[in-house]
Order: C-alpha cells, then structure tokens, then sequence
C-alpha cells in the first residue's frame, strides 16, 4: 500500500511540475500564447507524411518559444515574429510563409486565429479543398499567396473583406464558377493573378479598385466582352485565352497608366480600334489568335506623331487588305507580328528601311514578322542587302516574286502556288 501511495504522490508530482512549466512557459512566452495555439492548429492539419525532414514545419517543436527560438535548429524558417504592442512584451505572428516543399492538407477546418499576420504565402505545395471562409480573420493581411495548388471550389465572397489586402494570388489551382464582384471590397488592392483556374462567366465590374496595377486572369473560360470600366490604374491587363467575344471597348485609351495589353487566344473580332496605336502610355499589346477583320488607320498617325507602341502582335487573325504603312511611322515600334492573315499587296517600303536603314531617332525593326500572308511583287531592295542575324524578319508562305529559301527571311515556308494566289484575289504577274 505505501508503494502505490508514493508512485501515485510521484506521478501527481510531475503532472504538477509539467503543468507548472507550462504555465511558467505561457507566462513568461516572447510569443502571444494564442498564435502558439494557431501555429500548432495550422500543423496539425497537413498531412503528416508531407512534412518531409528538412522542411520548414518538420523543425517547429513547440516544447520551445517559437519567436524565442526562430532560426535555431529547432525553429529554422517558415514564419515572422514582431513586437506590436508597447504594453505587452509579447511578440505576434506577422508573417507564415512555407517553403515550397509538397505539404498537402485541407485548410477548411482551421480558426485562423492570428490578430496580426500581415503576409499569409502557401504558394507552390499540394494544398486541396475549398479556400475557407476564415481567412476572413485574418484582417491585417496585406498579401495572400495561395498560387500552385490544388484549391478547388468557388473563389470565397468573404475574400471581399480583407480590406488591407495589397496582393492576392490564387493562380494556377482548380478553382471554378465566377470571379466574385465582392472584391470590389479590396479598395487597397494593387496585384490581381486568378490565371490557370477554371473560372467562368463574366468577368466582375471592379472599377472601384483604384489602386489596382496588375490584372491577370489568363487561361480560363470566362466569357462576354471586354470590361468597359477597368480600373484607371492598371498598368498591364492579361486576359489571353479566355472566351471573350465581340470588340475592344474604347474605354481603354481612357486607361492612362497602361503599358501591357494581352487578350490574344479569344473570339474578338470586327476591326482593331485605332486608339490603340496612338495610346498615350501603351508599349505591349497582343491580340493574336482571335478573329479581327480589319485594322483601323489612326487619323493623326504620321511621320513625327507620338506613339509608345514597342511590340505590336496581330499574327493568326482574319485581316485583310494592305499592310498599314503606318506602323512603320511608329518610333518605338521594333517588332511587328502581322503573320497567318489574309494581308495582300506589296511590302511597303517603308517596313523595308525601318528594318535597314531607320532614321534618326527611329527604333528599327528588330523584329518583323510577315509569314502565310498573300503578300505578292518584288522584295524591297533593303531587305536583299540584310546580314542572317541582324534582324529577324519573316516572309514565308506568301505570294512574293524570287523569294527563295537561300535568303534567310524567305525561310520558315515556301511561297503558295501560282493558283492558291491567283484564286485569293489579283496580283502582280
């Protein structure tokens, strides 16, 4: 009877020492106890073979202080710690950010109780399920980095709240149904990547967004026509393989911050507006592999006349006619893509000496690219007078007279047949 009674007075002794350290821990913690509970939450639910040794997470042993300890052997890296409160001692989680080293889990059922995380980066891991809903705590984050998962699901309208968030990345998941218009919400917002999803519909009216410089929602399948109310800040807008329809709104010469310009891979069609070559800050834009049919002549485009256009790409479109003469009076312009129309006529001169012989203050064409057009006549005397690497200029897959494959822009495909020029429409004999 005395043994039991000193083994059982023995192990009440070390619960009392164990709970006592704990208490002392807690108390004396560099760490506010509540994100030491989230942090434990949030390790708790991946899945334990994914933590693999080395890895950010497999180094977190909580018999320590996490900020007392970060970037020792036992803390190595996945988080920040910071003071933020003069009347506490204690330090808070600002930052989670892992390692791109596969941990996969489900993140619907965590709490995410950290008052002061401000930077929130899975990026590149095996994440799956929905996006919770109680993200929508986390209301200090300014960066939201969910990019290369396999998050599925509709984007979470509570997203919409987070109204400090500056960046937000959900690219390249399984993500579906609409873009919800509650991001309106994010009135700080300055990066937008939903590319690489599954997402569908229209695209939302986010002109509310005034801080907004960085839209990319390439490859998915939303639909309708080109947003008329982009916001005015936006410096690059990528929509490239989607299904828009119909024409490119005039709003976007409105756009005066816009330098890239990408909705190439839809179903645009009708004539490419003419603002678009004398846009007032536009270096980029390509609108290849939709169905235009025509390109409109700016009035004011002349010898001289302003125009910020660097790389222009019209290729694998329906456009026909004459080549535009004046895209060579574009002074910055220096690769142009007009391949896979239905151009005809002759190469105007003036594309020949922008590529040789520009004149002063004029970018030559360094890139310029004619291919599977009805292109017919002579080739340009500067042109005949080019050096294989000096420029890259395409002529293939034409109608033009002695354009053999010894000269180096006839290469990539031989001229069409007489009959396949002569039944496309008149030319040159």
């Amino acid at each position: 009877m005395g043994v039991q009674i000193y083994n059982l007075s023995l192990s009440s002794l070390i619960i009392l020492i164990i709970s006592a350290a704990s208490l002392q821990l807690l108390a004396e913690s560099k760490t506010f106890w509540a994100d030491i509970e989230a942090l434990k939450e949030f390790k708790n639910s991946l899945n334990p073979d994914s933590v693999s040794p080395g890895s950010c997470v497999s180094s977190w042993d909580f018999t320590l202080d996490p900020c007392d300890n970060l970037f020792s052997d036992r803390f190595t890296c996945g988080f920040r710690c910071e003071p933020v409160d003069n009347s506490s001692s204690a330090s808070r989680l600002t930052e989670l950010t892992l390692d791109q080293a596969a941990y996969s889990g489900s993140l619907s059922s965590l709490s995410w109780n950290f008052q002061y995380l401000q930077t929130l980066d899975l990026s590149n891991n095996f994440f799956s399920g929905s996006i919770p809903d109680s993200l929508s705590n986390l209301t200090r984050l300014s960066r939201l980095g969910l990019s290369g998962n396999s998050f599925s699901g509709a984007i979470p309208d509570s997203i919409g709240s987070l109204s400090n968030l500056q960046e937000l990345f959900l690219d390249n998941n399984r993500l579906d149904g609409a873009i919800p218009p509650s991001l309106n919400g994010l009135a700080q917002l300055k990066r937008l990547e939903l590319q690489g999803n599954r997402l569908g519909g229209e695209f939302p009216e986010l002109g509310s967004l005034q801080n907004l410089y960085y839209l990319d929602v390439s490859n998915n399948g939303i639909s309708g026509g080109v947003p008329i109310n982009f916001p005015p800040s936006l410096l690059q807008i990528s929509m490239r393989n989607n299904s828009l329809e119909g024409s490119i709104p005039e709003n976007i010469k409105q756009l005066g911050f816009l330098q890239v310009l990408d909705l190439s891979h839809n179903q645009l069609g009708g004539a490419v507006p003419a603002h678009l070559f004398n846009h007032p800050s536009l270096q980029q834009l390509t609108l290849s592999f939709n169905q235009f049919t025509s390109v409109q002549s700016p009035v004011s485009l002349s010898p001289g006349t302003h125009s910020e256009l660097i790389a222009l790409d019209l290729s694998n479109n329906d456009l026909r006619g004459m080549l535009p003469p004046y895209m060579a009076a574009m002074p910055k312009l220096s690769a142009l893509t007009l391949e896979n129309n239905k151009f005809t006529g002759m190469i105007p001169t003036q594309y020949a000496f922008k590529v040789a012989v520009p004149g002063p203050g004029v970018s030559a064409f360094e890139r310029l690219l004619l291919g599977g057009n009805y292109l017919f006549g002579p080739i340009p005397g500067p042109l005949l007078r080019l050096k294989p690497g000096s420029a890259n200029v395409g002529l293939g897959d034409n109608c033009l007279y002695r354009c053999p494959r010894v000269f180096f822009f006839c290469q990539g495909g031989d001229q069409k047949s007489f009959h396949a020029c002569r039944s496309f429409g008149p030319m040159i004999p």
